[in-house]
């Protein structure tokens, strides 16, 4: 195994940094909420590494801007969604949905852990991300009706320190948000849960 998935397995059995890692690409007034029991619905979310170019990649998606109840819609995430019933555990939610949106099947993805799981809430969910990876480069079939781009990122451009940046964030309804950390891939805004989620990732990797 790749000495640098070799590190990551081994540290994902480690006590994780959670919270505290993520926060750091939180909005300095984002509080720390935590769903009331039994209230938030639950998500499931794959980091997805493969190798390219001679390099690790990790898969990143655009969603589509018109796709009716996504308060996400437009942003960048990691591929995944919804738990349903049938899935039985939320790893196979991360893993189904991957399937689902840049056809990934799920066999040819070697699990690696899970990281700390982030309530979003403005969206009401508990999101449970998984880190997996992949010996070969996919050939991405995105589900267009949900997913506008596949972005591939060279993991040496999160560990980048100019890729971290903050701007003022215009949303609808003429909501500005002020000094958002992000990560600047591409020349796109990574903000919000998938930011913090990154944060850990990094940190996990270090």
């Amino acid at each position: 195994m790749d000495a640098f998935i070799q590190h990551l397995q081994t540290r994902l059995q480690q006590p994780l940094p959670g919270k505290e890692a993520q926060f750091r690409m939180a909005r300095t007034f984002r509080p720390a909420i935590d769903p009331q029991p039994g209230q938030a619905s639950l998500a499931g979310v794959l980091a997805l590494l493969f190798p390219k170019n001679g390099e690790w990649q990790l898969a990143l998606i655009e969603r589509v801007t018109t796709h009716s109840g996504d308060r996400h819609s437009g942003q960048i995430s990691f591929p995944g969604g919804k738990y349903e019933a049938g899935d039985g555990i939320l790893m196979n939610t991360a893993l189904r949905e991957a399937h689902e949106e840049v056809g990934v099947a799920p066999k040819v993805v070697n699990m690696l852990g899970a990281l700390t799981e982030l309530y979003i809430p403005v969206s009401n969910y508990l999101v449970y991300p998984f880190v997996g990876w992949m010996d070969h480069a996919p050939i991405f079939q995105p589900q267009w009706s949900e997913v506008k781009s596949v972005l591939e990122v060279p993991f040496r451009v999160l560990e980048d320190p100019e890729t971290l940046q903050t701007t003022d964030l215009h949303l609808p309804n003429n909501l500005t948000l002020k000094d958002v950390p992000y990560f600047n891939l591409f020349d796109k805004v990574v903000w919000g849960a998938t930011a913090m989620i990154l944060s850990e990732l990094l940190e996990v990797s270090a």
